[in-house]
């Protein structure tokens, strides 16, 4: 039910968030979803992406020496209304739960869907599901 998430320290510089974006293009690697913020000091970002093609995006950085970590993360679909969002979050609240990050993905979905990082994956999974709440396995990246 998860699916993979890219993360990257990098420079916080002007281009070089098109210069990954243009890694991954040249290797028809499309993000699908992203977050971009300030790590520890105004010099560096932290991106976090899912991609369609995870393998494919893998190799490219590497050939690229760009170093990234890999964790899974959850997909959700959210209600959309004033609100809605709760209906994941208060499970995962009441569930001792803790979301590490969240971001939309940018897909092509009927419904809004979050990508999730949680503190604990396993429990998560089951307190979405016992609330039903839709996560999406790997079929997200065909979206």
């Amino acid at each position: 039910m998860n699916i993979k998430q890219i993360s990257i320290k990098t420079e916080n510089i002007s281009g070089k968030l098109s210069y990954l974006s243009d890694i991954l293009g040249q290797q028809g690697v499309n993000i699908r979803a992203i977050s971009v913020g300030v790590h520890t000091s105004s010099n560096i970002s932290l991106v976090h992406m899912v991609v369609d093609d995870t393998k494919k995006a893998v190799n490219a950085l590497k050939a690229k020496g760009i170093e990234f970590d890999l964790s899974d993360v959850l997909a959700v679909e959210m209600p959309d209304h004033p609100g809605g969002m709760n209906a994941v979050l208060r499970p995962l609240r009441d569930g001792g739960i803790n979301v590490i990050s969240m971001y939309p993905y940018i897909g092509k979905a009927s419904r809004p869907i979050m990508v999730l990082k949680v503190d604990n994956l396993v429990k998560a999974i089951e307190v979405l599901k016992r609330n039903w709440v839709r996560i999406w396995d790997e079929s997200i990246y065909r979206l």
